[in-house]
């Protein structure tokens, strides 16, 4: 007869403990009275971050397009190339501006949520370069769509030159719209990268 192998109590936690670690378990440690134990790593310190939806963070960016885009416009319209060209398409003084209004809250809003849900498939480094390649895409869009079919149906004399003065105009608001949601998302980047360092500094004796 073979004669029976003695296991060690140490020789079992041994095998646990590399059984354990191949199985991704843990380490296995003895706790009292020889009990084996799995060891269960706390979390660290710091503080984590909520996950956020990839449609939030849209809000303020938006409001400083519309804004940019409004201010522009007001700019403009105090030009006497703006106030030829309202003339020449009977528009309002009080109309263009509320049109203006609403109309750059949409557009912002559009470049905005393109922005914040697909980061990573636009072109340009960093978030003002980004938002400048949208804000010309918009203005691509606006002026194909829009500019186009309304200057040649609207009737008035030599369409191509207004439709021109329109696209120079949209040019200016949409740019300076496309600017100013870059710097605000470049601003708010900026705090929340710096954010964690402070804290950890902070919790620093």
């Amino acid at each position: 007869m073979r004669p029976r192998r003695r296991y060690d109590v140490r020789d079992i936690v041994a095998r646990l403990h590399v059984i354990s670690g191949m199985l991704g378990m843990g380490p296995a440690v003895v706790g009292p009275h020889g009990a084996v134990m799995d060891v269960v790593e706390a979390p660290g310190s710091g503080t984590t971050s909520p996950v956020r939806s990839p449609w939030t963070g849209w809000l303020a960016p938006s409001l400083a397009g519309a804004g940019a885009f409004w201010l522009a416009n007001l700019v403009i319209s105090l030009t006497p190339v703006a106030s030829d060209y309202r003339s020449a398409l009977s528009i309002e003084y009080g109309s263009m501006l509320l049109e203006a209004a609403v109309g750059g809250l949409v557009v912002s809003v559009a470049v905005t949520l393109v922005l914040v849900r697909f980061p990573r498939r636009i072109r340009g480094d960093g978030p003002v370069r980004k938002a400048l390649t949208v804000a010309a895409c918009a203005l691509a869009v606006v002026t194909v769509f829009v500019e186009v079919p309304s200057k040649l149906l609207a009737g008035v004399d030599d369409p191509l030159k207004w439709l021109i003065v329109a696209t120079a105009i949209n040019a200016v608001r949409v740019l300076a719209m496309g600017l100013a949601i870059g710097v605000v998302m470049w601003v708010r980047r900026e705090r929340s990268e710096h954010r964690p360092m402070r804290a950890g500094k902070e919790r620093k004796p």
